[in-house]
């Protein structure tokens, strides 16, 4: 138990997470030359020697980790009957998730994606829409009803892109039904659809980038100025919710958060990044951790801050190193003033 943040789950707000969205994986590919692949174009170029994990996968593992085995991560969704889905399966399991509510599929592949890059380092992905992923729908995230209901109060849902918005929004309505913290992220194509649905009052945190908040603000908005468009998202999210918690992350440039009140920036930590693929998913997954340990939203932001910060030095989207006493070194490196409470956090038990 080094790893983890607590020891025991009297000092847990929560004591489990429900989640959905993709599980899968993907690969990374170099190409040779700047110039836009043609239609027809033959290019060379080689795979980088990553680890690709998709969202729900990114967000529940460092929740696991660093807050034990007191505290039950248990995922909703289907891999293919593939190498990649029992492989994903095998390692979701040995982290410690509960895996009862993850089917394997047989007959249908695993969700995947094939990323490029050129070597300015713009590019772009290619997802598979078929996957075991697309098929979970809402009657399967039903049958979570029974442990979403034993939750109550003392849980958490998590809804993440990459299975269906219905299937999402099926598992809020569950949480909210049966009083749990409900979080969500949604994708800069979704996310004014959605909120225009009302679901915002079906959401206690919304997790953001800074481009899914300037598709949720209004056109008129100065989209040059990232804190305009960050109050004026949370003026449309504040419409159907006035208590909403809303973050929003803009890469090197920090986070913002709202606690229902105020907004706070923290800066983002200086450091050497390797790739910063899955680091709004570690700043979302810390911010999760930093409320199930009862922080207040400003300390939340700065454990998330930590995590996400941490995990771009790592080339894989789940830097499997990251516990307690990684952040408690990497904290130390920082030139950022951390609060007393999330210093704390990081001592040896």
């Amino acid at each position: 138990m080094e790893r983890a943040l607590t020891y025991t789950k009297d000092k847990l707000l929560y004591r489990g997470i429900m989640g959905t969205g993709g599980i899968g994986s993907g690969k990374f590919f170099v190409l040779n030359g700047n110039e836009t692949l043609g239609r027809e174009e033959s290019r060379s170029g080689h795979f980088l020697s990553v680890n690709d994990y998709c969202k729900q996968h990114i967000i529940l593992h460092y929740i696991k980790v660093l807050l034990g085995i007191d505290f039950s991560v248990i995922p909703v969704g289907q891999v293919g009957d593939d190498e990649t889905g029992r492989i994903l399966y095998d390692e979701m399991k040995e982290t410690g998730f509960v895996m009862d509510l993850v089917e394997i599929m047989p007959g249908v592949n695993t969700l995947f994606s094939f990323c490029f890059y050129y070597p300015d380092g713009s590019g772009g992905n290619l997802t598979t829409d078929n996957s075991a992923s697309s098929k979970v729908d809402p009657s399967y995230i039903e049958k979570a009803s029974g442990i979403i209901s034993g939750l109550g109060s003392e849980g958490i849902i998590v809804a993440a892109p990459e299975v269906p918005v219905e299937s999402r929004i099926k598992l809020l309505e569950l949480g909210k039904q049966n009083g749990l913290f409900c979080s969500a992220s949604f994708t800069s194509e979704e996310i004014r659809g959605v909120v225009d649905t009302g679901l915002m009052n079906k959401v206690d945190y919304l997790a953001l980038n800074i481009d899914e908040a300037s598709a949720l603000a209004d056109d008129n908005t100065d989209k040059t100025d990232n804190r305009e468009v960050v109050l004026d998202a949370i003026k449309k999210l504040q419409k159907d919710n006035r208590g909403i918690i809303v973050s929003v992350t803009s890469g090197k440039q920090g986070s913002w958060c709202w606690d229902g009140n105020n907004l706070n920036f923290f800066k983002a930590i200086e450091t050497t990044a390797i790739s910063t693929a899955g680091a709004g998913d570690a700043f979302f997954s810390g911010m999760l951790t930093g409320l199930a340990l009862g922080l207040n939203v400003s300390d939340a932001q700065q454990l998330a801050t930590l995590i996400a910060g941490l995990s771009v030095t790592s080339p894989d989207t789940i830097h499997k190193g990251i516990d307690r006493q990684l952040l408690k070194k990497f904290i130390k490196k920082s030139d950022i003033k951390f609060s007393e409470t999330v210093t704390k956090l990081l001592e040896d038990k």
